[in-house]
């Protein structure tokens, strides 16, 4: 975001608003970026939890394979202790009276020594399964823990700097914060007009000046400019659900449906659509296909900030659905509100649509700050898990 005017009166204590628009910045960098390695640590976690549970069931069922197993070899070991196999085929084959018969009876005598030495087998075979299941769990349990000890760390690193948000804007007046909002309006209306001007969604000047065309977009042809060109048919349906959980508050950690983080957002809307995509906004630009700037079309990812800490979906005419930072709510914004680092498609072999509307945005879609202190108040409770 480019900075706010440099002749910036200063607050009462000396700082500029220029100052505190900077420390802001800063302070929701580090707590977003913080929130992303929670949320992948999350992921993680999970997995190894569902790791640890097939693990301890596989290993309940080798375990009950093996007393089965040592159950028929008790009994065959009675059964040879208590004489009852004690002449071999081979003798009661002599003392026959049916010779004929004596043969059927080793026939099936042999049948038994066999299915002896594949219970034996079994055996053997189950116990070393059941040992290396064992080790196996021993090992998901004790990776599970370091896991879950790192996201508490993590979690409690999130909060910590959650608070010297809090602590920040609840040392500010009315009139601070009022300042800190018309700075940044100021300062994101100079990096959209920047950003569009330098023609990053297509042919500069295809947007005119900043609002020139309305936040819901155009409608067009496939193909047509970058302000109309259609999504695909998962593209507008994961759109249509961000649209729709416009005004839902921003919670970090949180994939809705009562409130969301930036990249819980973007996934759950794609999920809605169909498509399972990672969770964290740095898997979503490690894992997605990357396009062009030139080429978004609505319901694409457009990801921020060197280390990809943030993520919102593309809307469309320059602008892109979010939920901004703690303390805001999912709205609508321009998409230079943040640095542009790229973007992702979740469905790159999908199809443009023949026929779009662009979704209608609920009243005040666009209304409230970025930076989550549009009310004036700080973060709060909101932002705890």
């Amino acid at each position: 975001m480019t900075a706010p005017p440099a002749q910036a009166a200063p607050t009462p204590e000396g700082r500029s608003v220029t100052a505190l628009l900077t420390d802001l910045h800063r302070l929701y960098q580090a707590a977003e970026e913080a929130s992303e390695t929670y949320n992948a640590t999350e992921e993680k976690l999970k997995k190894q939890r569902a790791r640890a549970k097939a693990l301890d069931d596989a290993l309940a069922k080798a375990r009950a394979a093996v007393r089965d197993s040592r159950g028929d070899a008790g009994l065959f070991a009675r059964q040879q202790y208590q004489g009852t196999t004690e002449l071999s085929p081979y003798v009661r084959l002599l003392l026959a009276r049916d010779p004929q018969r004596a043969l059927d009876q080793g026939h099936v005598i042999g049948r038994m020594a066999a299915g002896r030495a594949a219970t034996v087998e079994r055996l053997l075979g189950g116990e070393k399964k059941a040992d290396d299941l064992a080790r196996a769990a021993k090992k998901a349990l004790t990776d599970r823990a370091a896991l879950a000890a790192r996201q508490k760390k993590q979690r409690d690193k999130v909060e910590g700097q959650l608070r010297e948000v809090e602590e920040l804007l609840s040392s500010l007046s009315a009139d601070q914060l009022a300042a800190l909002m018309e700075a940044e309006e100021a300062g994101t209306a100079e990096a959209q007009e920047k950003f569009l001007a330098s023609g990053a969604l297509g042919e500069p000047g295809a947007y005119g000046a900043p609002g020139a065309h309305g936040a819901s977009g155009a409608r067009g042809a496939r193909g047509g400019s970058p302000a109309t060109r259609p999504p695909s048919r998962q593209g507008d349906k994961a759109l249509d659900y961000a649209v729709r959980q416009i005004g839902r508050p921003y919670k970090w950690g949180a994939e809705g449906p009562k409130a969301f983080d930036c990249s819980g957002l973007t996934s759950r809307a794609w999920a809605h659509a169909g498509r399972k995509i990672p969770r964290t906004s740095q898997e979503q630009w490690a894992e997605l296909r990357r396009i062009p700037l030139s080429k978004l079309r609505p319901g694409d990812l457009v990801v921020y900030f060197r280390r990809a800490t943030h993520v919102a979906m593309y809307l469309g005419d320059g602008k892109v659905v979010q939920a901004p930072r703690p303390g805001a709510r999912v709205k609508v914004s321009p998409i230079a509100a943040n640095p542009v680092l790229g973007a992702v498609r979740p469905d790159p072999g999908g199809r443009a649509v023949s026929a779009y509307t662009p979704p209608k945005l609920p009243e005040g879609a666009t209304s409230g700050s970025d930076l989550g202190y549009g009310a004036g108040q700080a973060p709060g409770a909101t932002d705890s898990r």
